[in-house]
């Protein structure tokens, strides 16, 4: 698996990955969500203590595959962002 590009926001995740074929989406987000739970958890003691007996993740997640249209699924992933910024403005009026 290699990551090809991503966009960290307070609440979500976006990520371009490159995987082999045999890896169905499924077992891509649960290795994925396990291993970065763990070494979170080993880098931040604290949140060993508050998550113990729960998950650090949602257990939602969104998979697409990307084909001929990855410049977009690119263009987007570096927009995010921005995009949430705007929304972040956009909150401060409620």
């Amino acid at each position: 698996m290699v990551i090809v590009q991503g966009s960290v926001s307070p609440d979500h995740v976006h990520m371009l990955v490159s995987v082999p074929q045999q890896l169905s989406p499924a077992k891509l987000v649960q290795y994925m969500k396990g291993k970065s739970s763990r070494m979170l958890q080993d880098e931040f003691p604290q949140l060993k203590k508050r998550y113990w007996g729960q998950h650090l993740w949602a257990r939602g997640y969104f998979v697409s595959t990307v084909g001929r249209d990855e410049a977009t699924i690119r263009e987007y992933i570096r927009n995010q962002e921005k995009e949430d910024g705007c929304l972040d403005q956009l909150n401060l009026w409620k």
